[in-house]
């Protein structure tokens, strides 16, 4: 099954716990603090691989868990960082968050890395915090928590040269021909449902040649198997479009077909394309063959994939247009932007409520997050990063008074003046 666009959710590990302990052990006079730091959570990252063609294991992967860093030990041993999780995908995946706003990564190449899910940082133990002024600390700090969100993971095929044309005009068995590519070749329209790559060998070098599925007219509205495959057309550095000499008029096709690129994306039509007549056994062409000939500027080759005449002549001209052809580059459309994990939100958010004020914002839930409550140093440094933020003088300007009410995410606080 050919699966190219898939929703899913990653979550990037937990940190460890940093961990508050004391070195109490005979003939060791003010022994200290002895707590080490967390591990770090493990991040769940995509890799390139060559083999895949599509996301059908992503499938059944809807939910993608990398696994916690362990929590810091006694003797000032700090706990172990969690392993990465890593999934394979095909060469040409984009990620992207749910709602296509922000583009995570994308993956070209075999074995590249795109970092999907980070995990969270470990905390530090009571040895991280210990001073002159309080050289033994009571608290550690929480780990971090990983990043948690869903991803629109899109597949757009990656090959250097494209067959395109109408259904049954014989990309498939041309592709059968030229490589080791098996695709299902049938005497119905359509029978190509996904794309299907294969290597191409001419001589000493090669190339990666894709049959996409056929195109009709007004495809780039959804007809047929419409825009569904026309995107994976984008990475074609060259086009070789097949035409059937055998249809009632071959040169319609032609310009219907380049209508359709032109609608979806006008810059497919500068790319580099060869024109292929197919079917040339088949008798009764040749008025049809000097149609093309005498209406069509682009490079044209005449063949038989069934009998393989001229198929050599094809890959030659193919290569050679190959190696004039500038790289592709996918632009990025405007309203989608390039995605970091230090993001631009303000360091916290106050908003008013019945009952006095609630404050949020991811760093200040981080500082949250990190805070061990059930120790009242940790409590007494959480007051104090937070006065530090500013937050003390923003709730003031907002109009907070003695005693009301400061919801931060689980707890509530009463304002001191």
């Amino acid at each position: 099954m050919f699966v190219d666009e898939i929703t899913v959710e990653v979550y990037g590990g937990r940190g460890g716990n940093g961990v508050a302990i004391y070195r109490r052990e005979k003939f060791v006079e003010y022994g200290g603090p002895w707590g080490g730091n967390g591990g770090h959570g493990g991040s769940v990252i995509f890799v390139g691989e060559e083999g895949k063609t599509t996301l059908i294991d992503l499938r059944y992967q809807r939910h993608i868990k990398a696994k916690m860093g362990i929590n810091g030990r006694t003797k000032g041993q700090h706990g172990a960082n969690a392993e990465h999780t890593y999934i394979r995908v095909p060469l040409g995946t984009i990620i992207y968050t749910e709602d296509k706003s922000f583009k995570i990564g994308e993956i070209t190449e075999h074995n590249q890395e795109v970092v999907v899910a980070k995990g969270g940082k470990g905390g530090r133990g009571n040895m991280a915090f210990a001073t002159h002024r309080n050289p033994a600390p009571d608290y550690a700090e929480n780990g971090d928590p990983g990043v948690h969100r869903k991803i629109l993971v899109e597949l757009k095929v990656l090959a250097d040269v494209g067959l395109i044309g109408y259904p049954s005009v014989g990309k498939s068995t041309l592709i059968s021909v030229v490589s080791n590519a098996k695709p299902k070749i049938a005497e119905y329209p359509f029978t190509t449902l996904h794309p299907n790559l294969g290597m191409v060998q001419v001589g000493d070098e090669s190339f990666v040649l894709a049959d996409l599925p056929g195109l009709i007219e007004n495809a780039h509205l959804g007809l047929g198997l419409g825009i569904q495959f026309l995107k994976h057309i984008e990475r074609c550095r060259v086009f070789l479009h097949v035409l059937d000499l055998t249809r009632e008029d071959p040169y319609a096709d032609y310009i219907k077909i380049n209508h359709e690129l032109e609608m979806y994306n006008d810059e497919l039509l500068e790319r580099p394309q060869i024109v292929v007549a197919n079917k040339i056994d088949m008798p009764g062409n040749d008025d049809k063959l000097e149609v093309l000939k005498s209406k069509i500027t682009a490079p044209l080759i005449v063949i038989s994939a069934h009998q393989r005449t001229d198929i050599d002549k094809l890959l030659k001209k193919t290569l050679e247009e190959l190696k004039k052809a500038p790289k592709v580059f996918d632009h990025t459309p405007d309203y989608v932007k390039n995605y970091t994990f230090e993001g631009d939100e303000p360091a916290f958010i106050i908003t008013r409520t019945d009952d006095g004020f609630e404050l949020s914002g991811e760093k200040l839930r981080l500082v949250f997050e990190r805070t061990d409550f059930t120790k009242e140093e940790a409590v007494k440094r959480f007051a104090r990063q937070i006065r530090s933020m500013g937050i003390d003088d923003a709730l003031r300007k907002e109009g907070a008074k003695h005693q009301d009410t400061i919801r931060i995410f689980d707890y509530e606080f009463e304002f001191i003046e």
